[in-house]
């Protein structure tokens, strides 16, 4: 999205509605109508049902269709969702993002969305084999970059979702397998990832680290203090041992035992190193490694649950990370960063939006389903909870979702990034949809 904020700023579409000024304006349209709940009991369907409502009419204004390249949007064969849309901002999408689009299916995974879900799926699938890589977004100037990879964690959703069949499985499993090699894996221009005993770096085509960091999604943050391309992340190697042990998993289901093997070992190898380069057993915590400067970096963020969430971690390193959730956990739920000393600031600095204090939806879905993989289900559903409480506070008063949160002080703004900020929004609605399904609709 770096590119869309930088066009932003010097638009001066930053000085468009902020969040205050259209929160108002919804918040005429439904007050008087909202149901208030008890920040202290569980939740019920009808405390959120108005606020789901609400969601399933705003899909319908994020859903786009373009068949046909113009200009610097590149055509795609199935319709697709963009990240947000405020009826007369300044700032606003047209082109779908990679991991975006992971994050806003995940509350539509029925029948009646079954065909807008594998359109999208077969959107990226496209994208990646005409240009061999899945960009940022669809517009042809962010092809120098991608963004987090969840192409197979996609595949699997929908084989399980859907059951398309044992070939469909093979096919999309094959494209994955290209993207792991020929993007993650790849070690010279144009790819030039894989630089540090197996490990690989969010990376940019021009060699800036500002744009190696959009890659990363977490646009912008202190995690890399501006020298993205000098970290091996912790995220992004837990996603690629996510491919490595999906890879697997097909090859079992497809009958390949050999081939399943290959896979299982580069998985454990891949997170032997993780463990010797990013693990701190004394915090508790995984972390960015430097291999620039042969040394793990000192920010402590979510990033960390990552390998959790994708099972390369050890009962003894699991109970460890719930052990310091209190580092992160707030009133509104989880920081995407912990409190950072004055040391830890990014100096000269960038707005740094995936930072403390402010909570994120994607991230509270991938810690929520660690620490459901690993059997603490209490913790799942306490940080789902405070999480959809967080949104569902917001939405009662001002009438709309955010991109994000202040998760410290839940009726305050969230602190700004380098893009104006967003309502909406698609990630935030749909985990906020799917936490309502998993804790709130099962529990009735």
């Amino acid at each position: 999205m770096l590119d869309k904020a930088k066009s932003a700023l010097v638009t001066g579409a930053n000085k468009g509605k902020d969040i205050a000024s259209i929160a108002t304006k919804g918040s005429s349209k439904v007050k008087g109508k909202l149901l208030s709940f008890r920040q202290d009991s569980d939740l019920t369907p009808e405390d959120v049902l108005i606020a789901r409502d609400y969601i399933k009419a705003y899909w319908p204004k994020l859903e786009r269709y373009h068949p046909k390249d113009d200009e610097s949007l590149i055509g795609l064969p199935k319709p697709f969702l963009v990240p947000s849309y405020a009826e007369g901002h300044e700032f606003d999408y047209d082109e779908m993002f990679y991991w975006d689009s992971y994050f806003m299916v995940q509350g539509m995974m029925d029948e009646q969305h079954k065909e807008l879900v594998m359109g999208i799926l077969e959107d990226l699938v496209y994208l990646f084999k005409r240009f061999k890589v899945i960009p940022n977004a669809s517009r042809l100037y962010m092809t120098a970059r991608s963004q987090p990879p969840l192409l197979t964690s996609f595949i699997f959703d929908v084989y399980q979702a859907y059951d398309p069949g044992k070939d469909w499985l093979k096919d999309h499993i094959d494209v994955a397998q290209k993207e792991y090699e020929v993007v993650w894996m790849g070690t010279r221009k144009p790819n030039a990832r894989l630089v540090h005993e197996g490990l690989s770096r969010y990376y940019d085509f021009n060699y800036l680290h500002d744009i190696a960091e959009a890659e990363s999604g977490w646009d912008m943050t202190p995690r890399f203090n501006r020298k993205a391309l000098n970290y091996l992340p912790v995220d992004l190697n837990a996603l690629l041992y996510k491919y490595e042990t999906d890879f697997a998993r097909a090859a079992r289901i497809l009958g390949n035992k050999k081939e399943a093997e290959k896979w299982d070992e580069a998985a454990e190898a891949r997170k032997k190193t993780m463990n010797k380069l990013m693990w701190d057993r004394l915090r508790g915590l995984f972390y960015d490694f430097n291999y620039k400067k042969n040394k793990r970096g000192n920010v402590s963020s979510l990033a960390t649950y990552f390998p959790m969430w994708a099972g390369a971690v050890s009962e003894q390193q699991a109970k460890q990370l719930v052990k310091s959730l209190k580092r992160f956990e707030n009133k509104g739920g989880l920081a995407t960063t912990d409190a950072l000393p004055i040391g830890q600031m990014v100096i000269p600095s960038l707005p740094t939006q995936w930072a403390y204090p402010n909570g994120w939806a994607p991230l509270h879905f991938i810690v929520v389903k660690a620490l459901e993989r690993y059997g603490y289900h209490d913790d799942a559903r306490r940080v789902a909870t405070k999480w959809i409480k967080c949104n569902l506070a917001w939405y009662n008063e001002h009438g709309v979702f955010l991109e994000k949160y202040n998760v410290v002080s839940p009726d305050r703004p969230p602190a700004k990034g380098v893009y104006p900020s967003q309502t909406g929004f698609g990630w935030t609605n749909a985990v906020f949809e799917r936490l309502c399904q998993d804790y709130v609709d099962k529990r009735a």
